[in-house]
């Protein structure tokens, strides 16, 4: 009995550990005055000694409902930028002077990219062909060399001789990612969509064509500065799981002291229209799908910063805003399935068990910002080879990490179902991210449905006839679900006696709850409570 007790104890520190509120990470995000810096949104990058060179992505905001208006011509970025954020210079060269086919890929928006060595390799994109006649996903992998470009761009010289670009029909990828492990190279998920968006489907208008790659492609990059070739090796192929877009995929140091990336999130899953709330681990030579772990509240694209600790061996990535199904409103996780804007800042921490879970952390975003935006590290701090910033080497405040810029900037958190092209802009700002270590640790809000089994979910929400409850048992428990209004006062309460284990959906009209107001629904198990905000529709 005494050895369990203290085994039990030492569970119990360990998990503490992991799940405690104070953290030894602050962060402080400050915008840069950058006069007429201009906006970009969803666009590649490379660095050289301190200046950034922006390829590709989109000048204005969210992409307009309208077909007609989705993805016009005149939102592509046909020039290459090159910024030096710390002097506040910006050079620019138009794209014009460069063959078609790599003129036309490099005004695209969400093309893969990643910096190796001297060279920006980007991949895919979607954008219009004026060569097709139409919108489409380019299949090709371009090289720029990326000091060069920057040099001649700045000193208003040729930049003709530093592009090179090779076709391959397994390239032909938009909204995925390009990472690497060790010397491989990875092309996580993403999507082909050939046609002009239409939110009313494919077979509307002239239609389109959109096939997601449920894939991790996997390939070797031979390079040697003239000549290109590309050596596939198998793939790793998963309708269920991978059929992501539009996400974050991040470098990592695992539990086992290797390198390796996190597909965290991202849209659509099989079976509805809303972002997929587990994560998916690659290592060299596989994958895992971590259904223990949820994420609530960076689901779309954002900037992003990755952060191992080897003495703790815990492995922290923060994620800056962007879109989301649910934020924190008081304390309270609130769940809208219209994926809104949002201005969170979050943080999610493996430990050395694998185990992961996510906090809220104090700071925000200055407005809604983050989709579409990057992270830009400062590279003059300690990281390991895969870019991940090394924790233990950071101490003291305000240590100047990086910066952030670009992105969707939203004037409202729900905007599509009427976006006209007005209600948001790309953002023409740059902030700096600081970083504080130790000392001036902040506390975190840990959100408890991270680490939870429930699977709690409520639909649709709003709602305005029908609300359906979704929760999944690990074991036959007794299962009690309240609704408040916001005053507290008690609306409803049901009970349910040794429900089996397994996943459950409880469907309710909303017959007594007033059309336009707000109220708190409760699920309660024997050890387990969560709370979502409901709202009724007028």
């Amino acid at each position: 009995m005494k050895n369990n007790i203290f085994v039990n104890i030492i569970i119990f520190f360990l998990y503490l550990n992991l799940y405690s509120n104070d953290s030894q990470i602050t962060v402080n995000v400050e915008p840069i005055e950058f006069n007429e810096l201009g906006g970009i949104q969803s666009f590649a990058f490379a660095q050289y000694e301190g200046k950034w060179l922006v390829v590709g992505g989109r000048l204005d905001g969210l992409h307009q409902r309208q077909p007609f208006g989705a993805f016009d011509v005149a939102g592509n970025n046909n020039q290459l930028i090159v910024i030096d954020p710390e002097n506040k210079q910006k050079w620019v060269s138009s794209l014009s002077s460069l063959p078609v086919s790599i003129r036309e890929q490099l005004s695209s928006t969400n093309m893969e990219f990643i910096q190796e060595g001297d060279y920006l390799y980007c991949i895919g994109g979607y954008g219009y062909s004026s060569t097709k006649g139409d919108h489409t996903t380019y299949g090709n992998l371009t090289a720029i060399d990326v000091k060069e470009t920057i040099e001649a761009i700045i000193n208003g010289e040729s930049i003709e001789n530093y592009f090179r670009q090779i076709n391959d029909p397994l390239f032909q990828v938009t909204g995925g990612h390009l990472s690497k492990i060790n010397n491989r190279f990875y092309l996580l998920g993403g999507q082909k969509f050939l046609g002009r968006y239409n939110p009313m489907g494919p077979n509307h208008g002239p239609g389109f064509t959109q096939e997601y790659t449920n894939a991790i492609r996997i390939f070797n990059i031979n390079d040697d500065g003239k000549t290109i070739t590309i050596e596939h090796l198998p793939s790793h192929i998963d309708k269920n799981n991978l059929h992501r877009r539009d996400y974050n995929a991040v470098q990592q140091i695992m539990p086992n002291g290797e390198e390796g990336v996190t597909m965290f999130s991202g849209v659509f899953r099989e079976d509805a229209d809303l972002p997929f709330l587990n994560c998916v681990n690659v290592s060299l030579d596989n994958y895992k799908v971590n259904n223990d772990f949820k994420q609530y509240y960076n689901h779309y694209h954002c900037p992003v910063l990755p952060l191992y600790s080897e003495s703790e061996n815990m492995m922290h990535t923060l994620f800056f805003g962007g879109i989301a199904q649910f934020y924190d409103n008081g304390g309270t996780l609130v769940q809208d399935n219209n994926v809104p804007f949002v201005n969170t800042i979050a943080r999610v921490t493996r430990d050395k068990d694998g185990n992961m879970a996510e906090y809220k952390m104090p700071a925000v975003m200055p407005s809604l910002l983050g989709a579409g935006g990057e992270f830009i590290p400062n590279l003059n701090l300690q990281q390991y080879d895969n870019g991940v910033f090394k924790l233990d080497e950071l101490s003291g405040d305000n240590i100047l990490i990086g910066y952030i810029y670009g992105g969707i900037s939203s004037t409202a958190p729900n905007i599509f179902t009427f976006n006209d092209g007005s209600q948001s802009a790309a953002n023409n700002q740059i902030f700096k991210v600081y970083l504080s270590t130790g000392t001036k640790a902040s506390v975190d809000e840990i959100n408890e449905s991270s680490i939870s089994d429930l699977e709690f979910n409520i639909y649709p929400n709003p709602s305005k006839k029908l609300i359906n409850i979704e929760y999944n048992l690990t074991r036959n428990d007794n299962v009690k679900i309240r609704i408040t209004d916001i005053e507290g006062k008690l609306v409803d309460d049901i009970m349910f006696t040794n429900q089996t284990a397994g996943k459950h959906t409880y469907s309710k009209a909303v017959e007594g709850l007033v059309n336009g107001s707000i109220y708190f629904l409760t699920i309660e198990t024997t050890n387990q409570t969560e709370t979502r905000k409901l709202v009724i529709e007028r």
